[in-house]
């Protein structure tokens, strides 16, 4: 059953973007080859999850793993930690009371800031600058980057720009913590990037989203989904309280709390702070997408033809954070709070930011900073679509989330 033969809106998309040069179609093709083999092995059809993971991760191929510009305006996306520093500066603002309690009870071992996916080592540079400012350094700083070429970019950007004694805490990790630790877990725009697996409803019955080869082209099909998706959609069903109208598409991540233990490992005292585009559960499911949420985004476009030029485009799915406060809660922790993005910049520091923007005595940089404080916070920006949510253990974030609470949405 075919779900998707390129419609003409997704080929006119298509159409509309830049084309790649030769070298970049020949990576593409490179990765094109190795789907299609798997494909082949797997019977004709893989999960549309393990194309994206593939897609996006395939060791030397995928779009995270091979060297090419993915950040900032030579790339295909801009992070909030891109635009400048006010972002990093306000999220260790949040983050320095939870080290400060660790670092009390432990002076010899003050925590462990973990950071998923460090980008350009832009979020590193300026949170270990602030945390530094505000006492309330880690004892070690580490990241955990899958891409060899970003592990290379963020130690050149640190060691260029941070004093001897503030690099000497970074470290590179390959997977989770070993053993058991205490201190701070954070992703920004990283579970939107996990391989999810895409559902449809068809005559009332779950079927998985595959890829598959017809006419000499990837296409996306429909195949009766296994038990642990079709359990997965059938509770999303009971917790809306209404079943999923025919043709309905979406997406499901019924991994997200094995990920989410995992990659906090052994974390037995300390806070994990999420930042990512989402919703709610119920404003992720409403009737009208019906089509998901899943994206492709190629030099700053989005569009929606996933299966275009593989490792070229970045893919991603909004994240349900009903769903991720259910995981949080499973792994031990108690929620500790959930905003926008906006609310959460203003209530940690945003406020003596816009203080010393208004000093800043070149008219440019003043400029460049207001425009920056409007991108993280306006609603037809990054503010309302962009949302925080965080997790504690022992220890209290403070104020963090005192301002726009928005749990009543969970």
């Amino acid at each position: 059953m075919s779900t998707d033969s390129t419609p003409l809106d997704r080929r006119r998309d298509a159409q509309a973007l830049p084309a790649p040069d030769a070298d970049a179609l020949a990576h593409s093709a490179q990765l094109e080859a190795l789907i299609r083999a798997q494909i082949a092995d797997s019977g004709g059809a893989i999960p549309f999850s393990r194309f994206m993971e593939l897609a996006l991760y395939a060791p030397g191929l995928g779009y995270y793993s091979a060297g090419a510009s993915k950040f900032g305006e030579s790339g295909d996306f801009v992070t909030a930690p891109e635009l400048g520093p006010i972002f990093a500066a306000c999220v260790a603002d949040a983050v320095a009371p939870v080290l400060q309690q660790l670092g009390a009870d432990a002076p010899a071992a003050p925590g462990v800031f973990l950071e998923l996916g460090g980008g350009t080592g832009a979020f590193a540079e300026v949170a270990l600058k602030r945390l530094l400012e505000l006492d309330a350094l880690p004892g070690r700083y580490a990241i955990l980057e899958p891409s060899a070429q970003l592990r290379q970019r963020q130690r050149e950007r640190l060691q260029e720009r941070l004093t001897p004694p503030l690099f000497e805490l970074v470290e590179w990790l390959d997977g989770p913590l070993p053993g058991d630790w205490n201190g701070v877990l954070f992703a920004n725009e990283v579970i939107d990037a996990l391989p999810t697996p895409r559902f449809a409803i068809e005559a009332d019955e779950v079927y998985e989203e595959h890829v598959a080869v017809e006419d000499g082209r990837l296409v996306r099909v429909l195949r009766p989904a296994d038990g642990f998706l079709g359990h997965a959609v059938r509770h999303l069903e009971r917790q809306l309280g209404q079943r999923f109208a025919h043709g309905y598409q979406s997406e499901v991540l019924p991994q997200l709390p094995y990920w989410l233990q995992a990659v906090s490992g052994g974390l037995q005292r300390g806070a994990m702070l999420f930042v990512d585009y989402g919703y709610a559960r119920g404003e992720y499911y409403l009737p009208e997408r019906s089509d998901g949420t899943l994206r492709a985004f190629y030099r700053h476009r989005m569009h929606g033809e996933p299966l275009l030029w593989p490792g070229l485009q970045d893919l991603t799915a909004s994240v349900d954070f009903t769903a991720l406060a259910e995981a949080g809660v499973a792994a031990g922790f108690d929620f500790a709070g959930y905003c926008s993005q906006a609310s959460f910049l203003l209530g940690n520091g945003l406020a003596g930011v816009l203080e010393r923007i208004e000093r800043i005595a070149d008219e440019g940089e003043r400029l460049r900073r207001t425009q920056e404080v409007k991108r993280l916070t306006l609603p037809s920006e990054m503010g309302e679509r962009f949302q925080v949510m965080g997790f504690e253990k022992d220890v209290e974030f403070g104020a963090a989330f005192l301002a726009g609470d928005l749990s009543f949405r969970l």
